[in-house]
């Protein structure tokens, strides 16, 4: 029976979509696999960890209703090898699913669909408020390289999500270093409510979003977020645990602030990262009227020194050290004109 026929490419999309979800080793050998629901000429394709869900949709892929699983990561390989030019064709047969595309044939073990653990979650609960796509992936993308990796304390491992009335803010940390940004919304929620996102659901995240103005609905309870889109869902239970107070560690008085070139800087940067010491991957850097010198040296008493002309007439001998490969510098690279410094 033939559950899906379809082009490559258009079958590819949604795979793509879910298949970061599933972990190479579970306990659960269906974890591994995609749950395939074939309903009303609409296919949905849905991966999970437990922790996190992603589901898919494909319009106007058939009539029949069906649904299995398959290995995620199998099928998404196979469709991917395929021919550009040729169609792909999934047919289902007991336990085994054919996959046929002109002359090339594969079959592939399934398993039950009733069997798949899929999330059930509710978010009758909370606050709901929507933002264009590409509003959401630039805040994200700007904030999550300083979340914190397998750290001891997990809740750093993710990010703050901070609903504030009209006004979304997102911090993280690896309690070395800190990122913070903010948006704000079309509509004013009349609503405070925060959340840490786990590391993974912000990874996912920014890979499904598209930089467009298409709306993202955002649904929050108490426990959980939902990011739903008309051709995507993403569903994540959040960290708990107590973010710590981001707003005592940003000085409130501090009068050492300049503009400058974020092209210059990350050039600068750059240049001098290449003989920072291996361990520190630090730079230090002095402030002084007119000018910024960043200078670094290693164990092998290698130094590297560069020197930028700014409108800073402040006092002078401002030193510190800065990471320089996943901190300041990739900021740099990313973002588009003058980078405001304090």
């Amino acid at each position: 029976m033939i559950v899906l026929k379809t082009q490559k490419d258009i079958l590819l999309k949604p795979l793509q979509a879910v298949v970061g979800v599933v972990e190479r080793k579970h306990t659960l050998p269906i974890l591994s696999n995609v749950l395939v629901e074939c309903t009303g000429g609409r296919t949905a394709f849905v991966a999970t960890d437990l922790e996190l869900q992603i589901t898919a949709w494909l319009e106007g892929t058939g009539d029949t209703d069906n649904a299995f699983t398959v290995s995620a990561r199998k099928l998404l390989d196979i469709i991917r090898a395929l021919p550009d030019q040729n169609d792909a064709a999934l047919d289902l047969n007991g336990e085994q699913l054919k996959i046929q595309s002109g002359k090339s044939r594969f079959s592939l073990h399934t398993l039950p669909a009733r069997d798949f653990p899929k999330l059930q979650i509710e978010a009758s609960e909370g606050v709901s408020f929507s933002m264009p796509q590409s509003e959401l992936r630039s805040l994200l993308a700007s904030a999550q390289y300083a979340m914190a990796v397998q750290d001891i304390r997990y809740y750093l491992n993710g990010m703050l999500f901070s609903l504030q009335g009209q006004k979304l803010i997102v911090v993280s940390t690896d309690g070395h270093r800190m990122a913070m940004d903010a948006r704000m919304l079309a509509e004013d929620t009349g609503k405070t409510q925060d959340i840490i996102l786990p590391r993974k659901t912000v990874m996912e995240l920014i890979k499904l979003l598209a930089d467009t103005d298409e709306p993202i609905h955002i649904q929050i309870g108490g426990n959980q977020v939902v990011f739903r889109h008309s051709s995507f869902e993403l569903r994540s239970k959040v960290v708990d645990g107590k973010f710590p107070d981001y707003q005592r560690v940003i000085p409130a008085n501090n009068d050492k602030e300049f503009d400058i070139d974020r092209q210059r800087l990350y050039q600068a940067l750059s240049r001098a990262a290449i003989l920072t010491n291996e361990k520190y991957r630090g730079v230090r850097l002095a402030l002084t009227t007119g000018s910024l010198r960043i200078a670094c040296s290693n164990n092998e008493q290698e130094e590297a020194q560069e020197e930028l002309e700014i409108d800073y007439q402040g006092s002078p001998g401002y030193w510190f050290q800065y990471p320089v490969p996943a901190g300041r510098a990739e900021q740099c690279r990313q973002y588009p004109g003058a980078l405001h410094l304090r």
